[in-house]
């Protein structure tokens, strides 16, 4: 085994990523399944993006019973996970003025409520059986840190909304706390909040990426894979002593 093998390898590992057919959850489960992990993705439609040699569970993260049904079934197949990405997140678009109930909870059950019950579930079953370490890495973003610009906004309709920064600023905190009460059991829980992410089958507006481009130190939107690194690290034994820290992969944008 090599150093770089010993230290970020993931050979081997049970991986579970929540949100798994995404744009970013996809690119989370090609590379560690790459890597040689064994990856379960969970979503609630895995008939898209789907990847040979990846486990695909329909899963409604927003159902407490569903999520622990699901855990059950991954546990008694593998006998362990070691590391739980929480990746699964929505957002909603409507003028916050139009904003209704319906909108405001599908961003709370998913982003909040969802992250807590697989992180519930999985601690729960992690005791029970009797697993030595764990690695939990929470998906957030950098709007849970800053708030986004309305001016760069000009041609698109995707404007991001306070409820979902609110939540994301939540799942933040909620890394901090799990990291502190988890510590005893050996699970590092962190989190990794994105920039804005590029679409390259759905491309954000012209101006809208010249606009966020000017804005941004780096001049230019994230692109998927540059936030697999982070999650790597994060997963790995090289960061056998990181834990509650939120790792800002967003080309600087969050410096201003």
């Amino acid at each position: 085994m090599s150093y770089a093998e010993a230290f970020f390898g993931l050979k081997g590992k049970v991986i579970v990523v929540t949100g798994g057919t995404g744009q970013l959850g996809r690119q989370i489960c090609k590379t560690c399944l790459k890597m040689k992990a064994k990856v379960i993705a969970l979503d609630n439609d895995v008939l898209k993006g789907r990847l040979k040699g990846v486990q695909y569970l329909r899963v409604d993260i927003t159902r407490k019973d569903e999520i622990i049904s699901t855990f059950k079934t991954i546990f008694k197949k593998y006998g362990k996970v070691d590391v739980l990405i929480n990746n699964a997140g929505v957002s909603v678009f409507e003028p916050f003025e139009e904003r209704g109930e319906k909108s405001l909870d599908i961003v709370m059950d998913v982003n909040l409520k969802g992250t807590f019950f697989c992180i519930q579930s999985y601690v729960n079953l992690f005791d029970k059986y009797k697993l030595k370490k764990g690695v939990i890495i929470n998906i957030a973003s950098f709007y849970g840190i800053i708030s986004p610009d309305p001016r760069i906004y000009t041609d698109c309709s995707r404007k991001n909304s306070e409820i979902y920064g609110a939540t994301k600023a939540g799942v933040i905190q909620m890394t901090k706390y799990f990291a502190v009460h988890l510590a005893g059991r050996n699970i590092r829980v962190n989190a990794v909040s994105p920039g804005g992410i590029y679409n390259p089958k759905n491309p954000q507006g012209k101006d809208f990426l010249k606009n966020y481009s000017f804005r941004c130190p780096m001049k230019r939107m994230c692109k998927d894979t540059e936030v697999i690194g982070a999650i790597v690290y994060l997963s790995g034994s090289m960061s056998s002593y990181t834990t509650g820290h939120n790792l800002v992969v967003d080309g600087g944008m969050s410096c201003w």
